[in-house]
């Protein structure tokens, strides 16, 4: 019997995972919307945009050791469902009611508590409902359903948005999550308890973070991969303000201009999705592909803004194509690397090691970029990423290649 990737569990995954994206893009578009209408501020919606990043932070830490001793479709299906009831809860005040800046400051609080708490439980339970032998393939679907979705989604929400309202768009939104936590409800999964004792404290939960700790001391390959990626994904977060700046200022270049950097990255993103999800690179070869992409990448960051503007589509296109291949097969090779048992615990920390990284980097970037020309600032920060991986993915080489060799 021949084996297949669309098995009932993964189907479900793939579809409440649609679901939810579909909602949160247009919700989160009316919600952009809604908070500079009201306010009129773009320090304002910076503000709401900031204390998202705080849940990321702090709870994956308290979360993930509990998540790594109980069931996480339970955790899963109660996320979804408890963020599809605040939507809809959302959507009825502000038919009735007048919107509140500070009433919404602390609503968004919750949605990150929420969304961080989800994310953890998705990342933790989506390498268990991949087929054995199939995870390049899971993950390609995963890394491409949302930029599909979101170029989709963003006009449509534009027109939901003027049709419907803020009010009744919230609401749709919240509909598509209890939808997608009905969905999440029929995922049939055995899934152990390592729950000896009758109650979680802290003393069982300061067991559980020192044996993650102890594990990720001994797993060098594990720690300078995420530092590497930390890096470079929270220099790339400060670049965005810098592109925005160098289109309004430079002679000849436009915001619209600007916007087809998304679809040229989409594009390559898609067909390199594609390229994921036929064609299987050899276990022993994923380590070279993955540090030459690195050093693509960095590369064409370093010389964007210094290109005629065809090529820099050209350029970004390049990157979204590269960027999902390594992605894909960083994050398949990583999970199933790291033991189930462990998963949450690992996945926190890298999820805490990525905002941490972000929070710094992008004001450190941004702040460069205010004293420094455009495109030299990021020509360095560009050249600055891919020293940074040369220190870590390739001189702890031998323990990064552990981990793409674990298919083999």
């Amino acid at each position: 019997m021949k084996q297949t990737l669309w098995t009932k569990n993964f189907t479900l995954v793939t579809v409440a995972t649609a679901l939810g994206a579909v909602g949160g893009i247009a919700g989160g578009f009316a919600l952009s919307f809604l908070v500079f209408d009201e306010t009129g501020s773009t320090l304002a919606a910076a503000l709401i945009i900031a204390i998202q990043l705080v849940p990321r932070f702090v709870l994956p830490l308290f979360f993930a050791p509990r998540m790594d001793r109980l069931p996480r479709k339970p955790f899963l299906v109660a996320g979804d469902l408890a963020n599809g009831v605040i939507y809809a809860l959302m959507g009825v005040y502000l038919l009735f009611f007048q919107f509140s800046y500070a009433g919404y400051l602390a609503v968004s609080l919750v949605l990150a508590c929420l969304g961080s708490f989800d994310e953890l439980a998705y990342n933790s339970i989506y390498p268990k409902l991949i087929p054995e032998g199939m995870e390049q393939k899971g993950y390609a679907v995963s890394a491409t359903l949302y930029p599909v979705l979101k170029v989709v989604m963003m006009p449509l929400s534009a027109v939901l948005f003027e049709w419907l309202g803020v009010a009744r768009l919230l609401m749709l939104q919240g509909g598509l999550s209890v939808a997608a936590a009905v969905v999440e409800s029929r995922i049939r999964l055995h899934e152990e308890r390592r729950m000896e004792e009758k109650h979680y404290g802290f003393r069982l939960w300061w067991q559980d973070i020192r044996e993650a700790a102890d594990y990720m001391k001994q797993e060098g390959g594990l720690r300078n991969l995420f530092a590497y990626m930390a890096i470079t994904n929270g220099v790339a977060e400060g670049y965005s303000p810098l592109l925005v700046a160098f289109f309004r200022t430079m002679p000849g270049l436009t915001a619209t201009m600007y916007s087809f950097f998304s679809v040229a990255e989409f594009l390559g993103r898609t067909i390199g999705g594609m390229v994921q999800y036929r064609v299987k690179i050899p276990p022993k070869k994923k380590f070279s592909f993955a540090f030459l992409v690195y050093q693509i990448y960095e590369s064409m960051d370093m010389c964007l803004l210094w290109l005629p503007y065809p090529l820099m589509l050209a350029n970004r296109a390049v990157c979204g194509f590269l960027g999902i291949n390594s992605a894909t097969m960083r994050q398949a090779a990583v999970q199933r690397y790291i033991p189930d048992h462990l998963r949450a615990r690992v996945n926190a920390f890298e999820t805490m090691a990525y905002t941490a990284a972000g929070c710094v980097l992008s004001l450190l970037v941004g702040a460069l970029g205010e004293v420094m020309d455009y495109r030299l600032c990021l020509t360095v920060c560009g050249a600055v990423t891919m020293a940074v991986c040369w220190l870590t993915v390739w001189r702890r080489r031998k323990d990064v290649r552990k981990l793409y060799d674990t298919d083999s």
